[in-house]
């Protein structure tokens, strides 16, 4: 269970962190994310920096479920930032001038550090995935796996500052 320091400085002017709930949820880890970024220093600010390849080891219970996945071109994978402080509520990134409320950022520091990817499918072998477009470190545990559906999951006229 994650614990609050209260002697946590933030790291940022304008940084401001809470204490955290109890929690309402466990989550059952489905696998890992191999990639070679080591630390978190070595990761991409963004899925769409991290084109290199990398292999989603599924844990073999789960194999049925990948059944039909080779049919898409790409998926959605949500994985667990387990290196990420959970108490920021707000933060100032370094791209910005002034401090935003960690629900309008894409930072990793989150109350539930769940970290998404789209990325593209390049192959499937038993519950080994290889894909490409990732930001995560190496050793990253899997949360979920997803069909991406550019139909449903695109929103070419969306705003964003």
């Amino acid at each position: 269970m994650y614990e609050t320091k209260p002697d946590v400085v933030p790291e940022r002017a304008g940084d401001l962190s809470t204490a955290l709930p109890g929690f309402d949820a466990g989550i059952a880890f489905i696998g890992r994310i191999r990639t070679p970024f080591a630390t978190l220093a070595d990761c991409p600010k963004n899925p769409r920096e991290g084109q290199v390849e990398a292999t989603v080891e599924l844990d073999p219970r789960y194999l049925p479920g990948l059944e039909g996945l080779e049919l898409f071109s790409h998926l959605i994978l949500l994985y667990w930032l387990d290196e990420a402080r959970r108490d920021l509520v707000r933060q100032t990134p370094r791209h910005l001038d002034a401090p935003r409320g960690v629900f309008a950022l894409r930072s990793p520091l989150r109350p539930n550090p769940i970290g998404l990817s789209v990325a593209a499918l390049v192959s499937v072998n038993g519950p080994t995935l290889i894909v490409r477009g990732i930001d995560c470190r190496d050793g990253t545990p899997l949360v979920d796996i997803k069909p991406y559906f550019a139909s449903t999951d695109s929103v070419p006229d969306a705003r964003r500052p």
